[in-house]
């Protein structure tokens, strides 16, 4: 079969787990599935980013590059409801993988479409986004369990959180996992240095810059936190919890590292000013896969305070690597962690999180394993679904 991916929408270095999803996905699917044809759709702005892919594939992976940007969403949303389908029907395409909720238009097309709702953010803190943004989320995700053939979702939360909202898609929903490759490979300051950025890797120059002041982090001691700066990851609260210890005497040396785009940096780092905290907390910023890599492997300590996600990825990279992770119970983490990390039940109190924090400093490393998440385990399922979804597509043609 003839597979289009949808990555238009991918802005490079600034969709946070999403880009993570999709590249993790497709680096699978290049290695393990070779009975598919895979079209990658990229805007003219993150087309060198995918470029590799192709040659990793040994071509069962070809771009075809579409004339639209990622980062103009307007003009990228208008191009592909008016020309998406009709060019995918051009490339005798069988099936249209659509990894985010904004499924296109199809316009009376006939190819099957898969979309991947990853959550339901705005139902949950509309604070965070205009009244035009939340009507134009809730009517794409509206669209796309309607017309959708299989909606995806990332765990067992989110297709609850769905079926509440959309009960008459109730059929059509379906759980897949977010495929998480196991890089436990030891990282060394010297093999980091050699290893140069890749396109789809790097924003800006800072990024090049800022990898002497994290081959120098494993030299100290230091907690590690991969996160955005939005509310719901909670950050506050860590942050309350570091300047308890701090004020405490308990603390000692060792920093707070996070790393993550997204939200108000200067409004952060203002607070940590305010706490007393600036020595104490290094902001990274985007980092790329192999330095988040090395940042994981010599970190003492995985915080992990948010309190919304749909799948949350860093808790499972940590504890594969032998961390210990300390995070909250909060919507899907406990069911995707498998009931194996340090929970913090009152998650908005500093005082339990410096509890926690000083319990967990005390257990030994400890691997987890977890084989449903392997990126083989993952493409088997959706190879799978693709022959689900042709069979049930082939049978509507025929009536």
């Amino acid at each position: 079969m003839r597979i289009g991916i949808d990555l238009l929408w991918v802005r490079v270095g600034i969709c946070g787990g999403t880009e993570s999803f999709i590249r993790n996905l497709m680096d699978g699917l290049g290695q393990y599935d070779t009975e598919n044809e895979y079209i990658l759709f990229t805007a003219e702005d993150n087309a060198e980013s995918f470029g590799e892919y192709e040659e990793k594939s040994a071509g069962r992976m070809r771009l075809c590059i579409c004339p639209t940007a990622s980062a103009s969403q307007p003009r990228r949303i208008l191009w592909e409801n008016l020309h998406l389908s009709r060019l995918a029907r051009r490339r005798q395409i069988d099936i249209m993988f659509i990894p985010v909720y904004s499924m296109p238009w199809t316009w009376g097309s006939r190819i099957p479409y898969v979309c991947v709702i990853h959550d339901l953010q705005a139902m949950h803190y509309p604070r965070y986004f205009s009244l035009p943004r939340r009507m134009f989320l809730r009517y794409e995700w509206r669209h796309a369990c309607r017309r959708g053939r299989r909606i995806l979702t990332d765990s067992e939360f989110c297709r609850r959180d769905l079926e509440r909202h959309f009960p008459w898609a109730r059929n059509r929903l379906q759980v897949m996992y977010v495929p998480i490759p196991d890089r436990r490979h030891g990282l060394d300051r010297e093999n980091l240095e050699e290893e140069p950025l890749r396109a789809g890797d790097m924003r800006t120059e800072e990024s090049q810059e800022l990898r002497p002041q994290i081959l120098a982090l494993a030299e100290q001691e230091y907690d590690y936190c991969v996160s955005s700066l939005l509310p719901h990851k909670n950050l506050d609260t860590l942050l309350q919890a570091v300047r308890r210890m701090c004020l405490q005497g308990i603390w000692g040396e060792r920093r707070l590292v996070i790393s993550g785009v997204g939200g108000n940096v200067r409004q952060l780092e203002e607070k940590l000013e305010q706490y007393g905290i600036a020595r104490q907390v290094v902001l990274t910023g985007f980092v790329s896969d192999r330095e988040l890599d090395y940042l994981y492997e010599h970190c003492r300590l995985f915080l992990f305070p948010s309190i919304f996600e749909g799948f949350g990825m860093p808790p499972i990279e940590a504890m594969r690597r032998g961390k210990r992770v300390v995070m909250t119970r909060c919507s899907c983490l406990e069911e995707i962690t498998r009931g194996r990390a340090v929970y913090v039940d009152e998650p908005f109190d500093p005082a339990r999180w410096q509890e926690r924090i000083q319990q967990a400093g005390q257990l030994p490393r400890q691997r987890e394993d977890f084989p449903e998440y392997e990126p083989e385990n993952i493409v088997r399922q959706y190879q799978q679904l693709w022959q689900r979804v042709a069979e049930q597509a082939r049978t509507e043609a025929k009536r």
